[in-house]
């Protein structure tokens, strides 16, 4: 007779070699005894993809979850980390309940957002920290400076949509770091946004004018008419204040307004461009003061980190 632990390790087995007598074979090697019949390895294998146990139990209890359980689903979620619990219940043939259970108790993996960084460059996270520092400094000097900066950026909407990462998950008993892409041959619209802290009538000479280093902003065109309309007033690359290289993470457009503009644009279909436009605009139209507000906070604590750090991704921290 085996014992509940040889089942469980049976089952192990035969989930790996889909093979009776491969079994067998790893049980003689392992136990050192006569291996049991190809009918019985089968009862426990089915038993199992039933009630995720190899024991039997009384009518209307819940069956206890087997080690043999446990190992499987962590061996399927190291495998294919970016699975889904709907694919691992495919898979492994065992109860709903059972797996979330075992994902949260038992092996304790949780679902991790996906967290997409810029790829920093060796001589980038200097760059990142003298900039936080002198930001900070000017802050100390006059404390509302970061509310003089105008942040601009540009972002494609794609009819199709776009890659919903508050769906996208990665399990795991540590966090990691994965990619998704987007459709890009979709109808779409560029936009662009000039984002402060309140609004902005008109350009104030008060106003410090923010562009990151795209190249369509580096051009001598480009940075002559900003020296025109912004003397001494514009950052970017090579300006008068250098805006470091690869930093989204310190960009309220990037860290904050187009997720937030992106998520209710595209919370259902769209149908053209014309309709997706006039979601843009609706959408923008639902941003508040006190978000602004609060995002500025956030940049600034954002700075902080950058200085802490010597210039490491904000998003880890």
């Amino acid at each position: 007779m085996a014992s509940i632990e040889q089942k469980d390790q049976c089952v192990l087995w035969f989930h790996g070699t889909k093979s009776p007598i491969n079994v067998q074979r790893a049980f003689r090697r392992c136990y050192g005894r006569n291996p049991p019949d190809t009918k019985s390895i089968k009862r426990w294998c089915e038993k199992f993809r039933g009630t995720s146990s190899v024991t039997d139990h009384r009518r209307g209890s819940r069956p206890s979850v087997s080690e043999a359980t446990v190992e499987l689903v962590r061996q399927s979620f190291q495998r294919s980390p970016t699975k889904s619990t709907r694919q691992a219940l495919r898979e492994l043939q065992i109860p709903q309940t059972s797996l979330v259970r075992i994902l949260h108790k038992r092996v304790r993996f949780h679902a991790y957002k996906v967290q997409i960084v810029q790829d920093l460059q060796p001589n980038d996270c200097p760059k990142r920290a003298e900039f936080a520092i002198e930001i900070l400094n000017r802050i100390d000097v006059e404390n509302v400076y970061l509310n003089r900066i105008c942040f601009s950026d540009e972002s494609t909407f794609h009819v199709s949509g776009m890659v919903n990462r508050h769906n996208v998950r990665i399990w795991g008993s540590e966090n990691s770091h994965v990619s998704a892409k987007l459709q890009r041959d979709s109808p779409k619209d560029n936009v662009w946004c000039g984002l402060m802290h309140n609004k902005l009538e008109e350009f104030q000479p008060w106003i410090m004018f923010q562009q990151d280093g795209a190249p369509p902003h580096w051009g001598s065109l480009v940075r002559d008419f900003r020296d025109e309309i912004f003397p001494d007033r514009w950052s970017g690359r090579d300006g008068p204040t250098p805006w470091p290289p690869r930093s989204p993470d310190i960009t309220p457009l990037d860290f904050f307004f187009w997720d937030y503009i992106k998520d209710r644009v595209f919370a259902t279909p769209i149908a053209d461009v014309a309709e997706l436009k006039a979601r843009i605009q609706a959408a923008v139209c639902i941003v508040t003061e006190d978000m602004l507000k609060n995002t500025w906070r956030e940049l600034e604590y954002r700075l902080h980190i950058l200085r802490a750090t010597k210039g490491a991704h904000v998003e880890i921290y």
